[in-house]
């Protein structure tokens, strides 16, 4: 893989209604949950001993690969067999902000950097117009904050810059009224010309920094309005994606994010807000699903029909997973159809890999019949972490920044490679 789509589902969805098959769920439906997962077990939120509850909507085999999808998900499921579902997925944060940062950085607290500028350090751009990772918010900003793509104790130059899809695409880019561009590249020069004389002086590294943002932000002026400028998509992308030209969505990031790795951005991180369903998953779950399956589906497929999905990877995850246990029912702990959620679940969680040289049409990994914890290949955040570097050609363990007397990585002393699900 050259690049990174990482589509980041905040508040975290429940794998068990999307991607994680349990029949046995089914058959234990609205039983308590036995006491020996009980005994001893932290939630967010339940207090009690919960019952059971089954997927509230029907798994179907699909593709030649027999991969087993739910039926929220119809337009991802004429792609399952590019699809590698990992379904052992586990962290050890569960609540949102440090799972966040768990799930991004490695570490449930503030300070590390995240995958993106970790990819950007150890490889660079491929186009110096635009930033080596960009990255677009659909909702409310996640607990984390920007953090979630912050570059931590690398140098700044290696932050996540934020594209917004509506408006100017990053504040303050444009010129104010008068200046002209080649005002503006007048006074960078001068401007660059005295920080230069104070590097040379003091060496620090933030001068460099600081040189090279103000050079990125003169040539983003006129490379960033084209890339986001989507009216010269043919009708039939816009048809794909289901979006309209100008408009700001999932839909459209997504539409964004191939125009972005098509013109070698690195790593481009899309985080789509509203998956925290402890309540009312019945209508939470299905409306959220509508608004990302076409567009991931028109993303797979887009990509491939330009020949780009081989050296993409594409990653669908969160930053936790779903209980197979009931949020929210009667004093009595009789479900309510229209109350029923699930809480926060680190144990056993899915994510999805894309292209970029994983196995396609396949499924990584099992959880115990309740998809409780899981039973077959468990995958660490670590390792999820070290499987991604290495689809990029980067070996987890080889890439360090020495912080504070000792050499930090990614995985910090963790990690191994999914060999299983390489193609």
């Amino acid at each position: 893989a050259k690049s990174v789509i990482f589509l980041h589902m905040v508040g975290a969805p429940s794998q068990l209604d999307l991607f994680n098959h349990c029949p046995d769920l089914y058959k234990h439906d609205g039983k308590k949950m036995p006491d020996h997962l009980w005994k001893g077990l932290r939630l967010a939120f339940v207090r009690q001993q919960p019952n059971l509850m089954a997927p509230l909507w029907k798994f179907k085999k699909h593709g030649a690969s027999g991969l087993q999808l739910s039926s929220l998900l119809p337009n991802l499921s004429t792609v399952a067999d590019e699809l590698c579902v990992i379904n052992s997925l586990h962290t050890e944060q569960f609540n949102h902000a440090p799972a966040q940062l768990m799930a991004q950085t490695g570490f449930g607290r503030y300070g590390r950097p995240a995958i993106g500028a970790w990819a950007s350090y150890g490889l660079g751009s491929l186009n110096q117009n635009l930033p080596a990772f960009v990255v677009m918010n659909t909702g409310l900003i996640a607990g984390a904050g920007n953090s979630m793509w912050g570059s931590g104790f690398l140098p700044s130059v290696y932050q996540g810059v934020e594209f917004r899809s509506k408006g100017d695409p990053v504040l303050f880019l444009s010129n104010p009224t008068g200046v002209t561009l080649a005002d503006r590249k007048k006074t960078i020069d001068k401007i660059n010309e005295l920080n230069k004389i104070q590097l040379a002086d003091i060496a620090d590294p933030r001068i460099a920094t600081r040189i090279a943002q103000y050079e990125m932000a003169f040539r983003m002026q006129t490379s960033v309005p084209e890339l986001m400028d989507t009216s010269k998509e043919p009708q039939h992308i816009h048809t794909l994606y289901g979006t309209k030209p100008g408009s700001a969505s999932f839909a459209n990031n997504c539409l964004l994010a191939r125009r972005l790795v098509e013109r070698g951005v690195r790593f481009v991180q899309l985080n789509d807000q509203g998956w925290d369903h402890h309540s009312a998953i019945a209508s939470g779950l299905p409306r959220k699903a509508k608004q990302i399956d076409q567009p991931i589906a028109a993303l797979i497929k887009d990509l491939k029909q330009r020949g780009l999905l081989e050296s993409t990877l594409i990653v669908i995850a969160s930053e936790f997973g779903r209980t197979p246990m009931v949020q929210g029912v009667s004093n009595g702990g009789t479900p309510q159809p229209k109350r029923a959620g699930r809480d926060h679940h680190k144990d056993a969680f899915s994510s999805v890999f894309v292209g970029g040289g994983t196995k396609p049409g396949y499924t990584y990994g099992k959880t115990d019949e309740i998809g409780f914890h899981p039973a077959q290949d468990p995958m660490h955040i670590n390792d999820f972490h070290a499987t991604i570097l290495h689809l990029l050609g980067i070996d987890h363990e080889k890439l360090t920044f020495r912080f504070q007397g000792r050499p930090y990585r990614l995985t910090d002393i963790a990690g191994k490679v999914a060999d299983k699900l390489l193609a």
